[in-house]
């Protein structure tokens, strides 16, 4: 798995304005794609409401009812009035609350999968937007524990701000009105006094314990590129015998989680026990207010039941606030982190109004002076001037870091060029869109890489429409359908992660069916039949010659037997072009070219 660079997110420690700020821009990003259900969230919202007057009631009911009871002992109009009354209303006050909880639920839940859905996707597509060299630099495990979080948190901070911190600001809006209304102010300012405390306490330790989770979430992602990047490597990792050196690699980062995972337990219970206090202390400044008022003829003992009462639906919801905070501060952080994704700069982007590349018959490719760095410092191609005539093969070969794939790349524009410029039927490649570019380009690449799914289904990703029969035919021009049908499962035999179940002549002619199948209008073959045997290279060269028949065609070799036959062949040396010209011309001119045909000889010759 390549790359070893630093994760895709970065999530510092930072100053609460900044993590405020932070989670303010995440919320306004988040809120357009839940708009989209506008009238869900009305709705939801609605029902919150009603579910929250409805569970205020039973605490005013219950006061009605028990100043309604003062009844002598024996009187038949107490059978009538607990059972009847209090049973009935109290039930239907529940159910209200109930059936207004569920509907929320229902109402809301599409919105909130909805959401979820085209970030993720939306995600995703950036994904494959971003330049080549962003992948190279990635740590999938890390980066896909970055999504996977991000897309948890959608559903999580929903979930705790619809349907938590908006009914309890509405239940203590309406409590405090009630409290000022019926009773003297002292009540409402008891009970605004232990609210702010509440709060401000939660917020602070929240905002320390913060640091815990984020450590917690470093070092999970950690962890988690670790073992895939292992698991992917497993061959590399037996060749080397180093097992126990992945393991304890893998224990640094269990060790680091399981450290900060105690700090944020050891930090709960700290947070816990002060949210008690609080809580308890309020609780008993409001029943002595109201037991005096009781005491003093000022207050009926059903006041004092439904303060009691609202006290109790109060800071249930409230002992659960640090956990919500907590969640919340998280999902945002979470979600923070999948936009950072999704705002990650496109090195390689299409001009505003790009239009596709037109393309009438067989193209010409012209590459003009072109440069190239993958590092500022550090150019790998010096001013390469390269002609490929319409339906022409022209053959790229050289010693090993000459550049020879990188041009392959540039055509396909994975990078920009530093300077010059190519050209596609007389088309920048830079003025077009990227992908009509590639869907001009077919290429067999040295390094195969396959899907984990059927061999019919990596042959068809050349064109996902093609039917059985195309399939077919491309597996047989590429050589490949007799090894297919021998199988016992046929085309639908799997191949394994990154395609390790075939052998690599195996997966380079599953590359080449796909390529056939294709069928573009420009081909690149980069050490297509490398990893052949001798008798299967000249097999498949015959094809690739056949199917490179009225096409413009790249060839990037090491192995010059396998281009003798090509139109021009240019040799690459140190980013530069030192020679050009055909087969039996190149030999005459007894230059680089022909000592490397001469090195190539000797070494068949001893074999």
């Amino acid at each position: 798995m390549r790359g070893h660079g630093r994760r895709s997110i970065d999530l510092p420690a930072s100053a609460p304005q900044a993590g405020a700020r932070a989670d303010w821009r995440a919320l306004a990003r988040l809120l357009p794609y839940l708009w989209q259900y506008k009238w869900r969230v009305t709705a939801a919202l609605a029902l919150v409401l009603g579910a929250k007057v409805a569970n205020v009631g039973v605490p005013v009911l219950l006061k009605d009812l028990v100043d309604a009871m003062s009844l002598k002992p024996g009187d038949p109009a107490a059978l009538l009035v607990v059972p009847a009354g209090l049973l009935l209303a109290y039930g239907l006050l529940r159910l209200t609350t109930t059936l207004c909880t569920e509907l929320r639920e229902l109402v809301f839940a599409k919105a909130t999968q909805g959401a979820s859905r085209q970030i993720a996707l939306a995600t995703f597509g950036r994904l494959h937007a971003l330049s080549l060299r962003f992948h190279l630099e990635r740590q999938t495990g890390g980066m896909t524990r970055d999504i996977e979080r991000g897309v948890r948190g959608i559903e999580s901070l929903v979930s705790f701000s619809l349907y938590s911190i908006v009914p309890t600001i509405v239940e203590v809006a309406m409590v405090l009105t009630i409290l000022a209304v019926k009773f003297d102010s002292g009540f409402a300012w008891i009970t605004i006094a232990a609210l702010l405390l509440y709060i401000a306490y939660t917020i602070a330790l929240t905002e320390w314990r913060t640091q815990f989770r984020r450590q917690a979430n470093e070092a999970d992602s950690s962890a988690h590129t670790r073992a895939i990047d292992s698991l992917l490597n497993y061959e590399t990792v037996k060749y080397f015998n180093n097992e126990a050196f992945e393991a304890r690699r893998y224990d640094e980062s269990l060790e680091r989680l399981r450290a900060a995972r105690l700090k944020s337990q050891s930090s709960l219970s700290l947070l816990n026990t002060g949210q008690q206090l609080i809580i308890a202390a309020g609780l008993v400044a409001m029943l002595w207010r109201a037991t005096q008022g009781v005491a003093d003829g000022r207050l009926t003992l059903g006041d004092l039941v439904m303060v009691n009462g609202f006290m109790i639906q109060l800071y249930v919801p409230l002992n659960f606030l640090g956990v919500v905070y907590r969640e919340i501060k998280q999902s945002l952080t979470d979600l923070g982190g999948m936009f950072a994704l999704m705002d990650r700069a496109q090195e390689v982007a299409d001009a505003p109004g790009a239009p596709p590349l037109l393309l009438t018959g067989p193209v010409d490719v012209r590459l003009e002076d072109v440069r190239f760095a993958y590092e500022s410092d550090r150019e790998i191609l010096h001013g390469v001037s390269l002609y490929i005539p319409a339906g022409q093969t022209v053959a790229v070969v050289g010693p090993s870091g000459a550049g020879k794939s990188t041009l392959a790349r540039l055509l396909y524009r994975f990078y920009d060029v530093s300077g010059g410029r190519i050209l596609i039927g007389g088309q920048d490649i830079r003025a077009v869109t990227q992908a009509s570019v590639r869907a001009a380009i077919g290429i067999v690449p040295q390094d195969t890489v396959l899907f984990n799914d059927t061999v019919a289904y990596n042959i068809r990703y050349g064109r996902p429409s093609a039917s059985d029969a195309e399939v077919e035919q491309a597996a047989r021009a590429a050589h490949i359908h007799d090894f297919i049908a021998a199988t016992p499962k046929g085309y639908a035999t799997l191949v394994g992660e990154r395609g390790l179940k075939l052998s690599g002549g195996e997966k380079q002619r599953v590359a080449i069916a796909r390529t056939l199948l294709k069928d573009p209008p420009v081909l690149i073959f980069d050490e297509a039949t490398s990893a052949l045997d001798s008798r299967n290279e000249r097999a498949i060269q015959a094809e690739l010659r056949s199917a490179a028949r009225g096409k413009t065609t790249l060839v990037i070799a090491h192995r010059l037997s396998t281009v003798v036959d090509a139109h021009e062949i240019v040799v690459l040396h140190a980013g530069q072009i030192v020679e050009r010209g055909p087969h039996a011309a190149l030999l005459a001119a007894r230059g680089r070219y022909a000592e490397m045909w001469a090195l190539q000889q000797r070494a068949a010759e001893q074999q």
